[in-house]
């Protein structure tokens, strides 16, 4: 068979999204490795995004939320990171120690019960970080890193789950860090731009990076490939993506690969360079939230903590943690973590949209996932065995939002002939008047979860449906309108 894609960016860009990727809806993330460990980062001042509106780059990292990103803010000199490693710790514990500790705990660690767990939820895909900043990986690698021979994990997690989650019917996916890597860094990140444009080139990083990516596809075949940060700048991405989609046609890719020139890279590590970058990223990631810029090539974009105001034709996904943490983070007190009714409408409001939801778990070093993280997915799992036609296979209407005359906020979503109106809160009327939603005259209505017949009146441009008689708590509620509308 001859390859259909060539090594250049002309040709991966004709690479279409699959319907499985529009259908699928539900992710989940997990960032696993030493950090989980110590499992700390600093809590309290909220997400990475408050910290920087109201502190600026340097305490955006000397705080970073990111427990994940432990190594990194260790180093940073009175960093609340660096107090907690050395009173816990000491001074002469580095980084490194966390590893025999992580392969000791990882050994109760049960791959099939996450598979379990994630099923419940009703998640369709898994994305495994394998190799986070730290440069630790969670495979057996045949190309180790040449910086640190033994530095991946006893046990072939990647493997294992790989297997686990394709056993339950789901998807699998690839994090890898290729931008960032602290055992090729001698410096540590402190700005935007030690972080964008310091990313290490050397021709042994990126041999080393190529035939990682090579192995993680040709051994696991993952459904998605999701890089962070960027790339090195004088690899050849073209090839790589030419290289997946020939091996996995149906497989995506994510849109954090970007390359920045070698101009660029000198101009921001100048004085006025650096201010320049720093204010404009800093206005970038406040006003549009954490997102790539202008990536090369993408299957869907990425926004971090954030999400899009209306319905974005290109694919997306919005990725977070339920709390402020990706990696586990013990300091976070339960308040900090969404409950499952704000979970519950974030997922209705990013769907309605055309995103996907890629929501993380952090696990404890021994694999354990925190019951407050648990209760949470498996509260949004609940709401989905009732709803769950009205979000999976379904694509955005014509218009995201509406509203009730009760000020409820609703989110639509179409599938073939049915329209779903989701309402994000609980009527307090025995009937809900959706504004300017106008239905054929033999439309048929149903609550989801409820047999009961539901009538319905057309008042001008607005809906009038009753509500069923003994209607239960809940986030959300989805309401199945067919023949769907024609027109607003």
């Amino acid at each position: 068979m001859s390859e259909k894609f060539q090594p250049t960016l002309k040709s991966v860009r004709k690479h279409e999204v699959p319907e499985w990727f529009h259908d699928a809806k539900l992710g989940i993330f997990i960032h696993w490795g030493l950090f989980s460990v110590p499992a700390f980062a600093p809590s309290g001042k909220g997400e990475n995004l408050k910290i920087l509106a109201k502190e600026g780059w340097i305490a955006y990292y000397a705080h970073n939320p990111y427990a994940e990103w432990y190594l990194n803010t260790m180093k940073i000199t009175n960093s609340p990171t660096q107090k907690y490693h050395i009173e816990t710790y000491g001074k002469d514990f580095s980084y490194d120690d966390f590893m025999p500790m992580f392969n000791e705990a990882a050994q109760k660690w049960n791959p099939e019960k996450w598979a379990e767990i994630f099923k419940k939820v009703g998640a369709r895909y898994v994305v495994l970080v394998t190799k986070h900043h730290d440069g630790f990986l969670l495979w057996p690698s045949k190309y180790p890193n040449p910086k640190k021979k033994n530095f991946f994990a006893s046990r072939d997690i990647v493997g294992e789950l790989t297997k686990a989650v394709r056993g339950k019917g789901m998807k699998m996916g690839l994090y890898y860090s290729s931008a960032l890597d602290s055992t090729f860094m001698e410096f540590d990140i402190k700005d935007v731009v030690d972080e964008f444009a310091r990313a290490p080139n050397s021709p042994e990083y990126i041999e080393m990076n190529s035939a990682h990516w090579k192995e993680l596809i040709d051994v696991y075949k993952p459904s998605i490939l999701w890089n962070d940060i960027g790339y090195p700048r004088d690899a050849n991405l073209a090839e790589m993506f030419a290289y997946y989609y020939n091996k996995i046609p149906e497989g995506v890719v994510n849109d954090r690969w970007m390359q920045v020139s070698k101009f660029l890279s000198k101009f921001a590590n100048t004085k006025i360079g650096r201010k320049i970058v720093c204010w404009y990223v800093k206005r970038m990631f406040l006003t549009k939230g954490i997102v790539t810029p202008n990536p090369p090539h993408c299957d869907f974009t990425t926004p971090e903590y954030s999400s899009y105001h209306d319905i974005v034709e290109q694919k997306w996904e919005a990725t977070r943690g339920l709390g402020t943490s990706f990696g586990y983070n013990k300091a976070e007190k339960p308040e900090e973590y969404l409950k499952v009714e704000e979970l519950v409408r974030l997922f209705v409001d990013i769907v309605s949209k055309n995103g996907n939801l890629l929501l993380n778990l952090g696990p404890a070093a021994d694999g354990t996932i925190p019951e407050v993280q648990k209760n949470c997915v498996l509260g949004l799992g609940s709401w989905l065995e009732t709803n769950g036609q009205a979000i999976f296979g379904t694509r955005p209407w014509i218009r995201a939002e509406g509203i009730t005359t009760e000020g409820i906020e609703v989110r639509f979503t179409q599938k073939a002939e049915t329209l779903f109106a989701i309402l994000l809160d609980s009527p307090t009327q025995s009937s809900v008047i959706i504004k300017s939603l106008e239905l054929a005259k033999k439309a048929i209505i149903n609550w989801l979860g409820y047999n009961e017949e539901i009538k319905w009146v057309q008042k001008g441009e607005d809906l009038t449906i009753s509500a069923p008689k003994a209607l239960e708590r809940s986030p959300a509620y989805a309401i199945s309108i067919t023949p769907k509308p024609s027109s607003h």
